[in-house]
């Protein structure tokens, strides 16, 4: 009886165990299929699979102007080094009368292209591709950023992972981000081969909040040659008898008594009823001047004027200490830089 039992309990661990295998096999397979944990895509064979969703392929994809080498095992008379994707985006390689398309490829469809051609001189020649020298997808950061500079991309990446490479926009940044395709060749697109761009799409600009918050409509992928360009905010200028003068970017709507109180608000002695706001009219060389009541203001009895791109406030000061301190601000830090000399 108890030899009967322990068959029973043998046979059950057993089956137990061979169908958590099974389980496990079956996982791993899945795994592999999809890109492995982090979901990267580990293969050409892989990624191209029938129905497979472009916006996953990052894979680079050569362009006019990188060097390659190609490398044919236990063949070095068919083998290349350095060699060059030309302006058409073509290579050459020994014994073959016809230019081999390289651009817009990755490296392993250019290896299978080349071996399929080579199958007449070498029975199944293994073919390698590297890109030995990313030279054809250079793109800019340029503008209000903390570290404008040029890339030579060796995969795709999208516009807010250029922005952070950049250290992000500054604080006098506008609104928007423009993004104009420079690149005057040819664009690939996953499954779509060489597309042209034309002229429509030169430029594009994106609401800089939504790229930063990386929603899809303004996160794309950058293209060869691609500038991009971070604006600087329209500003307005708060001058005279306030604590810290300055230039304010306006990044919103920005109102009189918003601009002062951002330059540490009015100092003592200040005329509030006399405030002005010189503006330029756009297109001439016309200036105006709007007095403003800030007393009226702060206790609602007249509107908070709403300032525009360029206007210059000027709060003043009462009497003839509007003088002495306005002279004070603008001569003594001007005479603190100067050096010192002794005279003998």
């Amino acid at each position: 009886m108890r030899l009967a039992l322990r068959t029973i309990v043998r046979a059950c661990l057993f089956s137990f165990l061979l169908t958590l295998s099974i389980h496990e096999s079956r996982a791993q397979q899945a795994s592999a299929v999809a890109g492995g944990p982090a979901g990267r895509i580990g293969s050409d064979e892989i990624a191209t699979k029938p129905g497979a969703p472009a916006a996953t392929d990052t894979r680079y994809r050569i362009g006019p102007g990188d060097v390659l080498d190609v490398r044919v095992a236990r063949a070095p008379e068919l083998s290349r080094e350095a060699v060059r994707v030309d302006q058409s985006g073509n290579i050459r390689m020994p014994m073959l009368d016809t230019d081999i398309p390289a651009a817009c490829q990755t490296e392993g469809e250019l290896a299978q292209n080349i071996a399929t051609l080579y199958r007449k001189y070498k029975n199944e020649p293994h073919v390698d591709v590297f890109v030995k020298e990313f030279q054809s997808q250079p793109v800019a950061v340029i503008g209000a950023v903390h570290n404008a500079a040029q890339f030579k991309l060796q995969r795709q990446v999208r516009l807010l992972e250029l922005l952070s490479l950049v250290g992000g926009p500054t604080d006098v940044a506008g609104q928007t981000i423009q993004v104009v395709h420079a690149g005057g060749g040819p664009i690939c697109q996953a499954g779509k081969g060489v597309v042209d761009a034309g002229d429509s799409s030169a430029f594009v600009s994106y609401n800089l909040s939504n790229t930063l918050h990386g929603l899809p409509e303004a996160n794309p992928f950058v293209q060869p040659g691609d500038v991009i360009s971070v604006p600087q905010a329209d500003q307005v200028f708060v001058l005279g008898n306030v604590l810290r003068p300055a230039a304010i970017a306006m990044k919103e709507p920005l109102t009189i008594s918003r601009a002062i109180a951002i330059a540490g608000g009015t100092a003592p002695s200040t005329k509030k009823d006399k405030v002005r706001i010189i503006r330029q009219m756009p297109g001439t060389t016309v200036k105006k001047e709007i007095i403003v009541d800030l007393t009226a203001i702060d206790k609602n009895k007249a509107e908070d004027v709403l300032l525009l791109a360029n206007d210059v406030v000027d709060v003043p000061i009462s009497g003839t200490k509007s003088i002495l301190r306005s002279l004070l601000g603008t001569i003594v830090p001007s005479v603190s830089q100067l050096p010192v000399r002794v005279i003998p």
